[in-house]
C-alpha cells in the first residue's frame, strides 16, 4: 500500500503538490499568542519530507505561480508605494529603504564572515527577514550565472534549507525584538505614547459598533420642548447647537406631516425632529433639553452602510477633519478605514488623511450616503467576479518588460520576468486606484493569488530539493541557525535607533514603521496589543508596501553581490 501510494506520488506529482498545500495550511493555522510556523513554512517543510522519496517536477507550473503572486503582492500594494515614494509619506518609504539596506548587508556580512555558498546566502536572507518572495528572483539570478546543471541545482538545493532553519526566529524573533524589548530600548511606554497621540489628534478609543449590542451612531426622535434652544431656529442653526460635534436633523413631523429637514427649515414647539448623531451626544445633550418619542412613521427612512473605495483626487491626503465641513458630508457618519494590502485598520481621528485606495465604510441616510460616495470615490460593491482579462495582459506585459536584456559592457542586467510581474503589479495596482473603471481584483481572488500562488512555487521548491536537505542541514547545523537570529536582530535594532533619533517618529508609530519596513505582520500584531491600541498601524501601510517591494527585489541583488 505504502509502495502504490509513493509510486502514484511520483508518477502525479501535481498529488504531491496539493497534498503538501493541505498539510501546510492546516499545520501553518496553529499559534500560540499570535505566533506560529505560518503557511509558508509549514508547505516547505510538508513538501521537504514528502520530496524524500524522490519526486520530480517539471515544466512552467513554478513560474507561473510565482508571477501570479508577484504580481498580487505589487496590486496589493501599489497606491501605498506610489504614493509613500511621491507625496507625504516620503519619511516613512526614505526609512522603510534604509531598513531595508540594513536587511539586505546584515546578510550579505553574515553570509560571507560564515563562508556560505549563494544558494544559502539567498535562504539565510529569505528566511531571516521572512521575504519569501526574494528566493524567486534569488531562483532566476542563480539560473543565470552560467553554471554547470549540477552546480546550479547544489546551490539551489541549500536555499530552502537556510530558509526553513532561519524562518522560525525570522518569525518568532522579530515579535520578540519589536514588541517585547523595542519599548525598553527606546525607553518608550507604548499604552501611554498610544494615548498621547491620540488626544493630540482628537480623538479617543471607541468600545462597541457592529456586532455588540452597542452602537456608536443612532437615529433619535424628540420632540421640540416649549421654551426649548432650538424653538424659532432653523435647522442649520439648531444643528450649531451641539459645538463640536456631528449632530444632524434629518426628518421634522411638523402638524402631523412628515417633511424632509432642509438647512432653512424653521422649528417649532412641538415639533418632532429625527437626528442623527454619536450615541453619547444624543442621551447626554439632547435628551436633557428635549424629550424622547416613538416616532416610528418619522424614523422609517432608508438607512444603509457601504464600502467607498477612494479614488478622488479632489479628497487625497485631505483630514477627516476637512472632509467632515463638506456639504456632501452632511448626514454620514464614518466607521472603518481600512488601507493596504493587507487591509490594515487605520484609527478614525480628525487629523486622519484619507488616501487613494483607501476603502472606507460609511453609514447615513440612503441620499446621503450617495452624495458621500460620489465625494469620494466609488461603490466597493461586494462581486466574486475578476477581470481576468486585465490580469492576464498586465502580467504579460510585465514579464515580456522583465525578459528584456540590457548590456553594459559585457555585464547582463535585467528585471527578469519576475520583477517585471512585480512591477506590473505596483503600476496597475495604482492605476486602478485612480481609474477604478477597470482592473478590479477582488479581495479574495487577491488572497489566492497572493497566498496559494506563492506556497504552489514553495511547494514545488520544497519538493525538488528534498532529497539534499537532510544532508544540507547537516552541513550547516546550528551555526545557520545562530547566523539567523544575528542578522534578524542587528537590522531591526538599528532601525528602532534610526526611526526613533533621525527620522523623529513618534513613540506611537515608530514600532509600527519598523513592522511595516520588515513586513514582519506578527509583529505589528504584538504591537498593537501592549499598545492596547491600534495607532501604531499608522506607520505601518506605507513603510510594508516599499519594503515588500524592496525586500523582494534585494533576492536578486543579494545573488549579484555574492557573485
Amino acid at each position: 500500500m505504502i509502495d502504490w501510494f509513493f509510486q502514484t506520488l511520483k508518477t502525479y506529482p501535481e498529488i504531491a503538490i496539493f497534498l503538501s498545500l493541505a498539510l501546510g495550511y492546516y499545520f501553518g493555522s496553529f499559534t500560540y499568542k499570535g505566533l506560529g510556523l505560518g503557511a509558508v513554512t509549514a508547505t516547505l517543510i510538508a513538501a521537504v519530507i514528502i520530496g524524500q522519496i524522490g519526486i520530480t517536477i517539471t515544466g512552467p507550473l513554478k513560474p507561473f505561480f510565482f508571477l501570479m503572486f508577484l504580481f498580487a503582492i505589487g496590486y496589493g500594494v501599489g497606491p501605498q508605494f506610489v504614493r509613500g515614494i511621491a507625496q507625504d509619506g516620503v519619511p516613512q518609504a526614505i526609512f522603510a529603504a534604509v531598513v531595508c539596506v540594513f536587511c539586505l548587508l546584515a546578510a550579505y556580512v553574515g553570509a560571507k564572515i560564515a563562508g556560505y555558498d549563494v544558494g544559502s546566502a539567498a535562504g539565510l536572507y529569505a528566511g531571516s527577514q521572512t521575504i519569501s518572495a526574494s528566493m524567486g528572483l534569488a531562483t532566476d539570478a542563480i539560473n543565470r550565472l552560467g553554471l554547470s546543471p549540477e552546480e546550479t541545482k547544489k546551490i539551489l538545493d541549500g536555499m530552502p534549507v537556510a530558509y526553513a532553519v532561519t524562518y522560525i526566529f525570522g518569525t518568532v524573533g522579530s515579535a520578540i525584538v519589536l514588541a517585547l524589548l523595542g519599548p525598553a530600548l527606546l525607553g518608550i511606554d507604548l499604552e501611554a505614547a498610544c494615548k498621547k497621540y491620540e488626544e493630540e489628534h482628537g480623538g479617543k478609543k471607541q468600545l462597541g459598533g457592529p456586532g455588540t449590542a452597542w452602537h456608536q451612531f443612532e437615529v433619535r426622535a424628540f420632540r421640540v420642548r416649549e421654551r426649548g434652544p432650538a424653538v424659532g431656529k432653523t435647522v442649520q442653526e439648531a444643528e450649531a447647537l451641539v459645538p463640536d460635534q456631528r449632530v444632524f436633523i434629518l426628518r421634522l413631523r411638523q402638524d402631523g406631516k412628515i417633511i424632509d429637514a432642509m438647512a432653512d427649515a424653521v422649528i417649532h414647539a412641538g415639533d418632532v425632529v429625527a437626528v442623527a448623531g454619536r450615541r453619547d451626544v444624543l442621551v447626554q445633550l439632547i435628551g436633557e433639553q428635549a424629550e424622547e418619542v416613538d416616532d416610528r412613521e418619522l424614523l422609517a427612512m432608508p438607512i444603509e452602510g457601504v464600502d467607498v473605495y477612494v479614488t478622488s483626487k479632489d479628497v487625497d491626503g485631505k483630514t477627516l477633519e476637512e472632509l467632515a465641513k463638506r456639504p456632501a458630508s452632511r448626514g454620514v457618519f464614518l466607521r472603518k478605514i481600512t488601507r493596504g494590502a493587507i487591509a490594515v485598520e487605520i484609527p478614525i481621528l480628525p487629523n486622519t488623511k484619507l488616501n487613494r485606495g483607501d476603502i472606507v465604510t460609511i453609514v447615513g441616510r440612503t441620499p446621503d450616503v450617495a452624495a458621500a460616495t460620489k465625494m469620494l470615490g466609488r461603490p466597493d460593491r461586494a462581486t466574486d467576479v475578476a477581470d481576468v482579462a486585465f490580469i492576464g495582459a498586465a502580467i504579460a506585459i510585465g514579464a515580456l518588460v522583465g525578459a528584456i536584456v540590457y548590456k553594459i559592457g559585457s555585464v547582463p542586467l535585467t528585471l527578469s520576468t519576475s520583477g517585471g510581474a512585480l512591477i506590473s503589479g505596483l503600476f496597475f495596482g495604482w492605476l486602478r486606484s485612480v481609474r477604478p473603471t477597470f482592473g478590479r481584483i477582488p479581495s479574495p481572488t487577491v488572497w489566492f493569488m497572493n497566498s496559494v500562488g506563492l506556497n504552489v512555487f514553495i511547494a514545488i521548491v520544497g519538493i525538488s530539493s528534498g532529497p539534499g536537505f537532510v544532508a544540507g542541514l547537516k552541513a550547516l547545523g546550528i551555526g545557520l541557525f545562530l547566523w539567523g537570529v544575528v542578522v534578524t536582530t542587528v537590522p531591526l535594532i538599528l532601525a528602532m535607533y534610526v526611526g526613533k533619533y533621525l527620522f523623529k517618529f513618534h513613540d506611537a508609530i515608530v514600532l509600527g514603521c519598523c513592522s511595516g519596513a520588515r513586513t514582519t505582520t506578527a509583529s505589528l500584531g504584538m504591537v498593537n496589543d501592549r499598545a492596547k491600541s491600534q495607532i501604531p498601524g499608522l506607520g505601518y501601510t506605507v513603510t510594508y508596501a516599499v519594503g515588500n517591494t524592496l525586500l523582494t527585489i534585494w533576492g536578486m541583488v543579494l545573488v549579484m553581490l555574492m557573485t
